[in-house]
């Protein structure tokens, strides 16, 4: 497979519903899709990158520009037999891994569709539907929360995960379980506490949670092992795991007991089956976060999930609940069971929607 060119697209996307965390409050998505031109086949794939460097130092400008004057090129005019082959060749690159991984995953599905295989299959998945949570944001109220939290729930989604900072925590948590208390619950703080925090954090293991997500520092693995060691609750890391190293010392050291693997956090589809692996020989489950992707970002979401240690529901959920329109087609959909089933159409088995992508795009660029 020669990777003859590669193709930069920047999208702005209105949310339906604004998206509230730790962070602050999102109103629409500049998305940055590329896509991997091979001897007649494309493969395409989505940069999650946000709009400012909040989640992570990385942001589309420097997801643009990293593409644009380094990984590119080190593919370009390159030939291939896989498209993990690709993850050598832009390893001198340190960091960046939400500009890897678009890069990288274009290539994957270009590879499925070159061999007429569902991408699933070609990750080695083996689930034919996944399972599906969703992730609530602060709201302007307590009510508005609760009608999301009843909506969700009357959509079928297996699993509700609310986010959560000082102030929007334990009294929502504790409306949540008064009304329901038997649902699969979890939080997520976006590392909004701090080890200052302990006794607060103590007060959640009182509302029987799946997971708290990320509560202390992103770049910190020693104080979620102190931390988890003083709660009943599991921790779950998320920003804190960027390659199946950051998971081996956490694994290790006892600083979590779930795993959220980001495919563009961890830097592609290659280092995130790594990651999955690992984590099943060490019977710690993992589960696919989400970032706010359109469709082309939530199918791959979808592909990775086949996998066999995704044993918890994930934030893959449907195109309605982010997008007026979606990108692809058909729109991503959820049954009433909260589960997704497989396509088995080649590639990542959802057809673009090429019109409304040239619509929305706001700039673009061919390299070379």
């Amino acid at each position: 497979m020669k990777i003859e060119s590669i193709t930069l697209r920047e999208l702005h996307m209105p949310l339906k519903h604004f998206f509230e965390t730790s962070f602050g409050r999102t109103t629409s998505r500049r998305v940055l899709l590329v896509t991997a031109h091979c001897e007649g086949v494309e493969g395409w794939a989505e940069c999650v990158a946000g709009e400012g460097p909040f989640f992570s130092y990385e942001w589309i400008e420097t997801a643009w520009a990293t593409l644009c004057d380094f990984l590119a090129p080190a593919v370009v005019g390159k030939q291939i037999a896989r498209a993990k082959e690709a993850a050598p060749l832009i390893s001198k690159v340190r960091g960046h891994n939400m500009a890897k991984a678009a890069l990288e995953n274009a290539l994957w599905d270009a590879e499925a569709r070159q061999k007429q295989l569902p991408l699933w299959k070609l990750l080695g998945g083996t689930r034919t539907e996944i399972a599906c949570g969703v992730s609530i944001g602060i709201q302007d109220s307590h009510d508005d929360l609760m009608k999301k939290i009843e909506s969700e729930l009357a959509a079928g989604y297996q699993r509700i995960k609310i986010k959560v900072k000082p102030g929007w925590d334990l009294e929502v948590l504790a409306k949540i379980r008064k009304r329901w208390p038997d649902i699969l619950l979890s939080c997520d703080a976006n590392s909004a506490y701090r080890p200052s925090d302990l006794e607060h954090l103590r007060e959640f293991d009182a509302f029987n949670l799946l997971m708290i997500e990320q509560p202390l520092w992103d770049d910190d693995i020693f104080h979620h092992a102190k931390l988890q060691w003083e709660l009943k609750t599991s921790i779950c890391l998320d920003e804190s795991i960027r390659h199946r190293r950051d998971a081996e010392q956490a694994i290790s050291l006892g600083a979590c007991r779930i795993i959220n693997i980001k495919v563009g956090r961890v830097g592609g589809f290659t280092e995130a089956i790594a990651l999955h692996d690992q984590c099943l020989q060490r019977n710690i489950p993992v589960w696919c976060g989400g970032m706010l992707e359109t469709g082309i970002g939530r199918a791959h979401n979808i592909a990775l999930s086949t996998l066999p240690n995704f044993r918890l529901p994930g934030d893959v959920s449907a195109s309605k609940r982010y997008w007026e329109e979606d990108i692809v087609e058909p729109e991503i959909t959820v049954t009433t069971q909260g589960t997704i089933p497989v396509s088995e159409a080649p590639g990542t088995g959802y057809e673009l929607r090429k019109d409304l992508i040239s619509k929305l795009t706001m700039r673009s660029l061919q390299i070379p």
